[in-house]
């Protein structure tokens, strides 16, 4: 067993604090990595406070990974010692349902998250990224090419893929017209994809303050949504609108701007409902509501590969583990543009 520390929390009300633990022993399809950094997602708060109503303590946060390989069970031929490697928010499925046979793992009916979840290996929890060390199963360890940065390229494993999923999945092209509700931790990682696919890109934000940011990062237009008339000159124009806004909103603002067949994606998680949409704007136009999780091992990937080719990582802000309380506050606040990311090394040091 190999001893790790992490940082944990051991109910909602608690905060985040030092905490040691063990990892496996290699079996021999397995990958044990150093991890060197990882993402702060706003799924992570959501989890850590039970917001969700699933969660297993104690609780080590973080799907957002990514290290260095130290060592290779005997069965492993696709990964080299000291290569850079990636883990997201998967670490198994049942591999057998159609789903995983379909290579969207996600969306199996028994997957075992990178944590937060039983490990039906063990027995015991999964435990994440805001740690040392990780072992996984070769399936789900993803190849980091040296082109990226790591610390930025550490949100790709879940802010990346759960905005490039749907992209590729409703075949957004150049000349397209595509909306992005939202300049977060997603938001902005769904207008550097949807410029690099040569759609026409327009983000939709509540802060007039992030109108230039939103520009430097690839929107050609800036809607600031409070402002009906700027919203209304947007009517039935849109190809596809990607909102993802995790907190609960109205989602007619944005329907009604769709074209015929337009389709309105979500992938922002709230703690509560969203209020119910006017069903007549779908029904009468022919509009698609839709969701969208993360994505596949094969499209996060190909999704990796894309963003070396692109020169695409998430805008960060480096942290020590030691800061992560405070980093969640500022999260809640949206004082972070636009991912925090944790430096394992102030753990090691």
């Amino acid at each position: 067993m190999l001893k790790t520390h992490g940082y944990a929390t051991h109910d909602a009300a608690s905060s985040l604090e030092p905490f040691t633990f063990e990892r496996r022993d290699l079996r021999p399809n397995d990958v044990q990595i150093e991890i060197l950094f990882c993402g702060v997602c706003h799924s992570d708060i959501h989890q850590v406070r039970n917001e969700w109503g699933n969660a297993r303590y104690p609780m080590v946060p973080g799907h957002e990974i990514i290290g260095k390989v130290t060592a290779l069970g005997g069965a492993v031929g696709d990964f080299t010692v000291g290569e850079t490697v990636g883990v997201g928010c998967l670490v198994d499925s049942c591999r057998t349902c159609p789903d995983c046979q379909d290579n969207l793992e996600q969306f199996c009916n028994t997957p075992t998250f990178t944590y937060n979840s039983e490990d039906k290996i063990t027995g015991g929890n999964t435990y994440g990224g805001y740690s040392t060390q990780i072992v996984v199963d070769r399936h789900f360890v993803l190849h980091i090419s040296d082109r990226l940065d790591p610390a930025a390229a550490a949100p790709l494993l879940c802010a990346g893929i759960t905005t490039y999923s749907p992209l590729m999945h409703w075949k957004i092209k150049k000349g397209d017209k595509v909306g992005i509700v939202g300049l977060g931790g997603l938001g902005h990682m769904g207008v550097k994809f949807a410029r690099a696919l040569g759609a026409h890109v327009v983000l939709f934000t509540t802060s007039p303050s992030k109108v230039e940011d939103a520009k430097r990062l690839g929107a050609h237009e800036v809607v600031v949504s409070k402002n009906r008339d700027n919203m209304a000159k947007h009517t039935l124009s849109f190809d596809f609108i990607l909102d993802t806004v995790s907190a609960a909103h109205d989602l007619d603002a944005y329907s009604c701007l769709l074209k015929r067949d337009g389709t309105l994606c979500l992938v922002g998680v709230p703690d509560h409902p969203h209020p119910s949409p006017d069903v007549g704007r779908f029904i009468f136009k022919r509009r698609q509501l839709a969701g969208s999780l993360i994505g596949g091992l094969k499209e996060t990937q190909e999704m990796l590969d894309f963003c070396a080719e692109h020169n695409i990582v998430s805008d960060i802000e480096l942290i020590p583990m030691q800061y992560i309380n405070e980093a969640y506050e500022r999260m809640l606040r949206s004082d972070v543009k636009y991912r925090f990311v944790i430096d394992l090394a102030s753990l090691k040091s």
